[in-house]
């Protein structure tokens, strides 16, 4: 068991180059792999989701923006999520010059981070084998390969989330109490942040992290509960400062809280990001939530369904399966066990994410299926390595054996659902994991290079199917917003419901309208309906513009006596009248879009822009 005393940071990086030659080899290659594929072709998405790109360009604009993520750089309203994903896209873009590479390029670091920090998790409870299986695992699962190369705020949940599992660990591996109490505390201000970058869906993974540590962390059961309680008020106050700013922050000083019905950040994170995911709430309903990109029906099989089942599913049977045997073969296990902890950790993680995914009726997307990838990789590392070790017994070989076969033949079926795609390697995916099956289950146990050998096919048969997709995914450019979806197109899933690939889109460049645009100095340039156009010219233009009603039109900012107000201030020059086809977006029917198109339809001279129509509200009736 490695030391859990304090050793300074020169002393905690020499011991990664004092291990194994092997482990550190295996290491560096993994997150140099890690890096290519990620880094590779980085910004072939163009701006990616174009909500989440207009948002970072307004904060290399204006600090303001930056400070609460708002949608323009007028600061007329936010994002409708919290701004710590904004802040490091913001920030890239002030650094190196606002693009799409340099959006994306924290994106992509952030995925190096998160491979190497779950290795570093599940080494500490489960050894080398298994933590550097655990980071190949994660570094090629699809869903990964998407968001760690998009701009949603997914990639910096999931880092901060790792982080989190990897400081409860060290507060259970801890002796000294003093020692594990500042890693719970840590714990808590990690997660804290994660809930500053997608609110309630970093509590998911919380439970788990409590129950391991007040289990197996080796002190008194009141010193852990209190452990617990620091980890909780650090929760707060890491959190809580941002909401308290907002709130204390005049309303009329800063944008509009998009998503809340209030304009408060604590609404928001109830409300549109929190009761209404898991309930349905206003969001979308029928057909459009039961589409491929509002996650399919909702059910226990979902994750395995036709919208999520590539994306994060393909090596989940073995995680349960490997869940179950770990259970078993720690349930002697002292209540301090480490590597119990860990299968309690990851377990639980596992388990009451998958259930919230699965029975969610509100808004739900395929991509949130990343949040499950660290649990899955974990899971499947621990138990790959544990039964390995074991590859001498006929109990070790035939569970490894059964597990191999299980991953072949679903790798077989998911590839099966693209069968024009690669239509030979669904075949060649399951020959190879039968015959390495056959192979552990027969040889495995033998000394010399041959186990070796086996281990290796059967890792390239287990991870096939998940790598290609995961290929695909860096191949192929992903612009599709919050539709984006992993691997070849598949029947229902090559149009978002509504209208366009991937999003409500618009009928494309207008490059009349973008000069009408740029040669307008006005604090907005221009104002529409909901951010799907306002987005695209805000990149095109690199000026601001105003969405009406937030994402897709449904918030009542500003409303129609604001909105006048700023024409009357000469805030605003042009209204365009949206070309897109509205979008499912929650609460659609409310919002004051409607009575601020009928002001200025009935108040302003029309111009025909190319083809959209466009009202100048400098020039009154």
């Amino acid at each position: 068991m490695p030391s859990t005393d304090r050793p300074s940071v020169i002393r905690r990086v020499w011991s990664v180059w004092t291990r194994p030659v092997w482990e550190r080899t295996a290491l560096l290659a993994l997150l140099a792999g890690t890096a290519v594929l990620y880094l590779w072709a980085l910004g072939s998405s163009g701006w990616a989701n174009s909500y989440y790109a207009a948002a970072a360009q307004a904060g290399t604009q204006n600090w303001e923006a930056l400070l609460f993520g708002s949608f323009d750089a007028g600061n007329a309203i936010t994002v409708d999520k919290p701004p710590a994903a904004m802040w490091l896209m913001g920030l890239s873009g002030r650094l190196f010059g606002f693009s799409a590479f340099s959006m994306l390029l924290p994106q992509a670091l952030m995925g190096v981070a998160a491979v190497a920090m779950l290795y570093a998790t599940v080494r500490r409870t489960s050894g080398a084998a298994a933590g550097l299986l655990a980071g190949l695992v994660l570094a090629v699962t699809p869903v990964a390969a998407l968001m760690f190369r998009f701009n949603n705020p997914d990639a910096l949940l999931v880092l901060l989330l790792i982080t989190a599992a990897y400081c409860t660990v060290r507060a259970i591996q801890s002796t000294e109490f003093a020692a594990s109490a500042r890693w719970m505390t840590l714990t808590g201000v990690v997660v804290g942040f994660a809930f500053l970058t997608k609110m309630l869906q970093a509590f998911l993974p919380v439970p788990a992290l409590a129950l391991a540590f007040l289990i197996a962390a080796p002190f008194g059961l009141g010193r852990r509960i209190g452990a617990l309680l620091m980890s909780g008020v650090a929760l707060v106050i890491s959190a809580g400062w941002y909401i308290a700013l907002v709130s204390l922050w005049p309303a009329d000083a800063r944008p509009y809280i998009a998503g809340s019905t209030d304009n408060s950040l604590l609404q928001l994170a109830l409300g549109y990001n929190g009761i209404e995911r898991i309930t349905g709430g206003d969001g979308p309903g029928g057909p459009m939530r039961d589409s491929l990109f509002f996650g399919g029906h909702a059910g226990i099989t979902r994750l395995f369904g036709p919208s999520m089942g590539v994306e994060v599913s393909w090596l989940l049977p073995v995680a349960l399966i490997g869940l179950l045997l770990l259970l078993w073969s720690s349930f002697r296990a002292p209540r301090t066990n480490l590597f119990r902890a860990g299968v309690l950790l990851w377990g639980g993680w596992l388990l009451v994410t998958g259930v919230v995914f699965s029975f969610m009726d509100g808004t739900v997307h395929p991509y949130y299926n990343i949040a499950l990838a660290p649990a899955v990789a974990a899971l499947v590392g621990m138990t790959v390595a544990h039964l390995w070790q074991r590859r001498d017994r006929l109990s070790g070989r035939l569970p490894l054996a059964l597990l191999l076969t299980v991953s072949g033949a679903w790798a077989f079926a998911l590839l099966s659902r693209t069968p024009d795609w690669m239509p030979a390697l669904r075949w060649s995916v399951a020959v190879v994991a039968v015959l390495a099956a056959v192979a552990i289950a027969v040889a495995g146990g033998r000394s010399g290079r041959l186990p070796a050998v086996i281990a290796a096919v059967a890792i390239v048969a287990g991870l096939a199917g998940s790598a290609s997709f995961a290929l695909y995914n860096v191949a192929q450019g992903h612009s599709s917003g919050p539709g984006s979806m992993s691997g070849p197109p598949r029947p229902g899933g090559d149009e978002w419901p509504g209208g366009g690939h991937g999003g409500p889109g618009n009928s494309g460049p207008n490059p009349d309208l973008e000069n009408l645009i740029r040669g307008a100095n006005n604090r907005w340039a221009a104002a529409t309906i909901g951010s799907f156009q306002a987005g695209d010219l805000e990149l095109s233009t690199g000026k601001s513009l105003m969405a009406i009603g937030g994402f897709s039109g449904g918030d009542n900012s500003p409303t129609l006596a604001q909105f006048r107000q700023y024409v009357e201030d000469g805030a605003v020059h042009y209204f365009i009248v949206s070309d897109h086809k509205r979008g499912p977006g929650p609460g659609s029917p409310r919002g004051s879009g409607v009575e601020i198109t009928e002001w200025v339809t009935a108040h302003f001279a029309k111009l025909d822009v190319g083809g959209t129509t466009v009202y100048d509200l400098e020039a009154p009736r």
